[in-house]
């Protein structure tokens, strides 16, 4: 597919619920640990995450090569969060999501998020198995506007 953060691995395909359900799952969720975020402004994750906690969620950058982003605390992984979190939103490479889906199951997470283009069937398998709702292969930043009525335009792009 040409994006390398795609599983090229198992037959796995984008999956999301319809919008009434995504509405009341965004919602419902008061805080979100980004994997992989980043503090360079020019990365997606940076935006996606900036929009979001403009939008009244609690942003909890999970990072183990950064200290602080966007105003909150950055944490290693996912075992080291000292708060319980909502979703677990992923911007890392779909191969390196099975452990991820793991650690969002431990955690007691509610959702496991895969960003645009990040799809993997066993990602979704141990995160399902663990009772976690699954979204992947979405952006979390495009269906909330696309749910909520926010503009394209909007800023924090």
């Amino acid at each position: 597919m040409g994006d390398d953060r795609v599983s090229g691995g198992d037959d796995a395909r984008p999956v999301a619920p319809g919008d009434a359900e995504l509405r009341a799952l965004l919602g419902d969720v008061r805080t979100i640990a980004v994997v992989g975020l980043s503090s360079k402004p020019d990365r997606p994750s940076f935006g996606v995450a900036r929009y979001l906690q403009e939008h009244g969620y609690r942003i909890v950058p999970v990072n183990p090569r950064e200290t602080e982003v966007l105003g909150e605390r950055a944490y290693g992984s996912l075992a080291e969060l000292p708060m319980a979190v909502d979703v677990v939103d992923v911007f890392r490479r779909a191969e390196e999501t099975p452990p991820i889906a793991a650690d969002a199951v431990a955690i007691g997470a509610r959702v496991l998020w895969l960003q645009a283009g990040i799809v993997s069937g066993e990602a979704q398998r141990i995160a399902e198995e663990g009772g976690l709702d699954v979204i992947m292969g979405v952006c979390i930043r495009d269906t909330h506007r696309r749910v909520d009525g926010t503009p394209r335009d909007a800023p924090s792009d």
